[in-house]
């Protein structure tokens, strides 16, 4: 199959999704349109060429069956996210924020927070569906930007769970280059670390409000508050779910598991202690949160303020329905590039083209995010990344850690930022935010790929940054 005709899907999902954007007001519907065009254009392509569907179908039966634990995470956060609604964590999370955040520094302190819950959780996920949500809550209400608050959750979050040792995606790139796990981490310092002082340094200096704002936004944050204390009735009991959460991490049981446990927990605790019925959990769970579960005047005072009604009114089962749909969508483009051998095509392209470093790194890391637009998942674009380019770093005489980084580099710090990969729909879905509004904000996913470019360029002068083999057994 001819290069050209191999990536003429993955043209056709990026034509029609920036000239979608840029011409049409489609809005969330359209990540699925282009997509599913996308996957009719390699169907077609495939039956041009004698493949017959049920092969594609067949791929991506197997695709999506790589992935299904990652889609019941994602369902299961749905749940959880309603239940800790239900039980007051998000909002106590909140109204602690409010007293204890500068608004000028929301920002940073987004940042911040996230980076600390993801470093010690291991789970990117986690920490935006959790603490988050929360900041997310709080950037409404102090008339912060949405966009820039959600920037500022998922590079935190993706910096902590790219710096842990108990990150899944940590871990499988360093088995998918068959790198020392700490050796990957320490290596990964060379691109993170500036990464993370720049958007350290530029979410200190944008200020979360303006003056002429700054009354209303107390009046805002006062209001909130009150509200709070109302519905939910903050106490320190409400810290139980998420501390059920990291214990479940840190003992590494699985991901499901410790949401739905943590999940139980909160729904008990909301209907024995607060002042929700056991109909109010179930539906709740499937449904998520929604003012008529609030007693009769206290449902009017909160629909009257827009803000509370953006923190509560979210979560359920089925809100992650719709991200399913374009998941599913997603493993038909895949099954059909797979089927027609396009996807062999493409990689085997670039692995030509490759000369020295600098080539073998930028190769290494486009194959990782044209992998990942079409698998939609890190874990299993990682492993097929770094099975792909194990042999040529060896003979470029270059540690596998620069494997390992580059396949982080490119795989786990853009899979946030693809509006139709698992994780970019997840983001954007808990966070309220569309992917390619917070994307410009997400700057530490976007320093990563931009500093691990930078020093593949400069490897010839001063090797700074890129570890050879030679090099590897006295670090």
């Amino acid at each position: 199959m001819p290069f050209a005709l191999a990536v003429l899907p993955l043209v056709t999902l990026l034509g029609v999704f920036l000239g979608g954007a840029l011409f049409t007001e489609l809005g969330g519907t359209l990540v699925i349109v282009a997509i599913l065009l996308a996957a009719i254009v390699a169907g077609l392509i495939g039956y041009a060429r004698g493949v017959k569907w049920q092969a594609m179908e067949a791929a991506a039966v197997e695709k999506f069956g790589d992935v299904f634990p990652v889609v019941l995470i994602l369902l299961s956060i749905g749940g959880l996210i309603s239940s800790w609604m239900l039980s007051g964590t998000i909002p106590m999370f909140v109204w602690l924020g409010i007293a204890l955040i500068d608004p000028q520094f929301l920002y940073v302190s987004a940042f911040l927070a996230a980076s600390v819950m993801s470093l010690f959780t291991g789970s990117s996920w986690a920490s935006a569906g959790t603490i988050g949500v929360a900041l997310m809550g709080l950037a409404s209400v102090m008339d912060a930007s949405l966009p820039v608050t959600a920037g500022a959750v998922i590079s935190g979050a993706c910096f902590g769970d790219k710096m842990s040792p108990l990150s899944d995606s940590t871990n499988i790139s360093a088995i998918a280059a068959r790198a020392d796990l700490y050796a990957h981490i320490r290596h990964m310092v060379y691109t993170a670390l500036p990464s993370f002082v720049i958007a350290l340094v530029i979410f200190t200096l944008i200020p979360a409000e303006s003056s002429s704002a700054t009354n209303s936004a107390q009046q805002s944050t006062q209001a909130m508050r009150h509200l709070i204390e109302q519905a939910f009735l903050p106490a320190w009991w409400q810290l139980l779910p998420p501390l059920l959460i990291i214990t479940a991490i840190v003992k590494k049981w699985p991901p499901v598991v410790g949401i739905t446990l943590s999940t139980l927990l909160a729904l008990t605790l909301a209907v024995s202690i607060q002042p929700f019925s056991l109909a109010n959990g179930v539906n709740a769970y499937l449904h998520g949160f929604s003012l008529d579960m609030l007693p009769g005047q206290l449902q009017h005072d909160a629909a009257t303020n827009s803000a509370f009604v953006k923190l509560v009114v979210r979560g359920g089962l089925y809100s992650m329905v719709g991200t399913l749909v374009v998941i599913i969508a997603a493993f038909l483009l895949a099954g059909a590039m797979q089927a027609t051998g396009a996807l062999n095509v493409i990689i085997q392209g670039m692995l030509k083209a490759v000369k020295g470093t600098f080539s073998l790194i930028a190769s290494t890391m486009i194959s990782g995010i044209t992998l990942l637009s079409l698998t939609s998942h890190g874990g299993v674009t990682s492993l097929i990344v770094g099975n792909l380019y194990q042999r040529a770093y060896t003979e470029r005489n270059l540690a596998n850690v620069n494997l390992s980084r580059s396949i982080e580099d490119s795989v786990t710090l853009m899979d946030p930022v693809l509006p139709w990969t698992v994780s970019g729909l997840f983001m954007a879905t808990t966070l309220g935010v569309a992917t390619i509004e917070y994307l410009p904000w997400a700057l530490f996913c976007l320093g990563g790929p931009v500093f691990s470019l930078l020093w593949a360029a400069l490897a010839r002068r001063n090797g700074f940054g890129i570890r050879r083999l030679e090099t590897v057994a006295e670090t």
